[in-house]
């Protein structure tokens, strides 16, 4: 087993690692920006390290930095996690030229199946079926109008080097195709360091399904059952299960043989996953993350297997102690998976929503699991990905794992941002994700949030000369609890305010005055118009950059831009005018 292990990584996934080493007796290493240097990860390891810098392009994606704070703290294993360096074969290499243990896949697996376009030719050669597209980077939009014009519309543009929906954009028609593949080029480059893209079919009402395979060196693959990670929104998964409601044993068996075929054809060792998306009874290969996934604790709720322990394991040269057989006669149950980020779902919208958690009070009970990166007290920053935790049910059956993912939302308590529960909710209390008849599009295409209100909690600054305080009342049997002023050295009698909503916009506009103004925190990272510019209601004005989101800033009123107040690379804080309309 490996002695010391650093965590290139930040967050819950890195809080994932470190207490899984703990529990084997390997030490940890923590690395940290500035912004995170009081953060959850760092508190739990067993030593931390400073890489300087905030943006992740400063510190997390800083490979020298990583490699100075590896050569001086004698780790002999380094952990990825996800997102950052976890799928990029420079980073496996470098580590592994120091002679410290990747732990992962081989630099040569993940340049195979990391890039999506070289997956995509790695399956057909394991006689996997791929969703139809061009298996070569995209050079111009010109590539994609042929392409829509050949298939239909609408289709997808891919990162290459990238997964998790980032770097993915759904062009309808060819007016779109040029600042989609621009989008996507900027979205991937932030986040993986690469900015190439690839263009495929885009499915009309498919299914997200998953299977995590686990690979050792000795030679023996083997498949842990599939997920369904179909609710998404922007391409970014909300809720996770497992296994998937609807298949029939052969097509989950030949589902299963075919991630195994995928993942052996490449010589792949370790933990990866291979997606699929499935149709009509037909299944397509899309592409194979190669690292662990968000969604690996619903495996691991059904199989009793602890995936991270697995793969220390196989990094230290361990073979599977169990068949496919064992896996099969040991999976019971049902599991569910919802991610809480920092995001404002009011009326649909979710809008970024980074802050303080003031309170963070989550749930607990039989069949609950959270796995978090944040405490009360931390702050969730605009310049990371706003995952604030994911909840983990297991249940006997679907329905009792969906009920007490209910309940475990409605026991959870936290202020100080906006975070997507009342979404969770709704999407889990829905009868089509109840009947399992929702798909990848589901979420957007047909399911109603706009009466979905904020989760937030934020109380307004304090009035001049008074402080806050809470107090517990009764109406009616029931109990709640009240936020007050109270005048400041306790003179007097509580002067109560309302509890105030985190501020919600209608879509990221201004207010109808000629001024346009961003709701959030943010970057922006492109302006679309100039002063002297005629622009027309919805038309974009700038692209704001908040969370590793992109969102449209866009026109409320008629007219002409008067006023400019930001350039590409411009910070700005929620209320800021960008520009100005008469």
């Amino acid at each position: 087993m490996l002695d010391k292990v650093l965590i290139a990584n930040r967050g819950e996934i890195a809080v994932r690692v470190i207490r899984t080493c703990r529990e084997l007796g390997v030490g940890t290493v923590a690395v940290y920006s500035e912004l995170d240097r009081d953060a959850m990860h760092v508190r739990l390891a067993d030593e931390a390290y400073s890489l300087g810098g905030q943006s992740a392009k400063d510190s997390y994606l800083n490979v020298d930095r990583i490699t100075e704070v590896l050569s001086a703290c004698g780790a002999d294993g380094v952990h990825p996690g996800y997102g950052f360096f976890s799928e990029n074969a420079d980073f496996a290499r470098a580590v592994t030229s120091m002679g410290v243990t990747f732990i992962g896949p081989s630099p040569e697996s993940i340049e195979i199946m990391g890039d999506k376009i070289s997956s995509r030719h790695a399956a057909e050669r394991a006689g996997v079926a791929t969703v139809p597209g061009r298996s070569e980077p995209l050079g111009s939009p010109d590539e994609v109008i042929a392409f829509g014009e050949q298939f239909g519309w609408p289709v997808a543009i891919k990162a290459a080097y990238g997964g998790g929906g980032r770097g993915m954009k759904v062009v309808r028609s060819k007016d779109e195709a040029a600042e989609a593949l621009d989008a996507a080029g900027r979205e991937a480059l932030a986040y993986f360091g690469r900015a190439e893209s690839y263009v495929e079919r885009y499915l009309s009402w498919p299914r997200h399904l998953e299977v995590q395979v686990l690979a050792d060196t000795q030679g023996t693959t083997l498949w842990l059952g599939e997920r369904d990670c179909s609710c998404q929104r922007r391409h970014q998964k909300l809720i996770e299960e497992s296994p998937a409601m609807g298949l029939t044993e052969a097509q989950r068996a030949a589902m299963g043989d075919a991630a195994v075929r995928a993942a052996a054809g490449c010589g792949y060792v370790n933990a990866g996953t291979v997606e699929f998306l499935f149709q009509d009874g037909d299944f397509f290969f899309l592409e194979m993350n190669t690292r662990l996934q968000v969604e690996h604790p619903v495996t691991e709720l059904v199989t009793g297997l602890d995936l991270v322990e697995w793969q220390l394991r196989i990094a230290s040269g361990e073979a599977l102690d169990f068949t496919q057989d064992d896996v099969r006669a040991n999976a019971r149950g049902h599991a569910i998976e919802v991610r809480v980020n920092a995001e404002d779902p009011a009326g649909g919208r979710f809008l970024p929503s980074p802050g303080t958690l003031r309170v963070f009070d989550p749930p607990a009970g039989p069949g609950i699991r959270i796995d978090a990166g944040y405490a009360a007290g931390d702050t969730v920053s605009q310049f990371y990905d706003n995952l604030i935790a994911k909840f983990v049910t297991w249940g006997a059956d679907r329905e009792q794992a969906r009920r007490r993912m209910l309940r475990a939302l409605d026991e959870t308590r936290i202020e100080g941002v906006a975070t997507t529960i009342p979404a969770d909710v709704a999407i889990l209390s829905h009868p089509d994700f109840i009947a399992g008849t929702h798909s990848t599009k589901w979420v957007e295409e047909r399911l109603d949030l706009s009466s979905v209100g904020s989760a937030s909690q934020s109380l307004d600054a304090p009035p001049e000369g008074r402080s806050r305080a809470s107090v517990t009342t009764e109406v009616n049997g029931r109990r709640f609890a009240v936020d007050v002023w109270l005048p400041a050295g306790g003179a007097g009698g509580p002067a109560v305010a309302k509890p105030s909503r985190r501020v919600s916009h209608a879509g990221v506009t201004g207010s109808g005055s000629g001024e346009i103004t961003v709701p959030m925190q943010g970057t922006v990272v492109k302006v679309l118009v100039a002063e002297g510019d005629l622009v027309e209601p919805g038309q974009t004005v700038c692209i704001l950059e908040a969370m590793k989101m992109e969102n449209a800033v866009v026109a409320d009123t008629a007219g002409t831009v008067v006023e400019l107040r930001v350039a590409a690379g411009d910070g700005v804080g929620a209320g800021d005018v960008v520009a100005v309309i008469a």
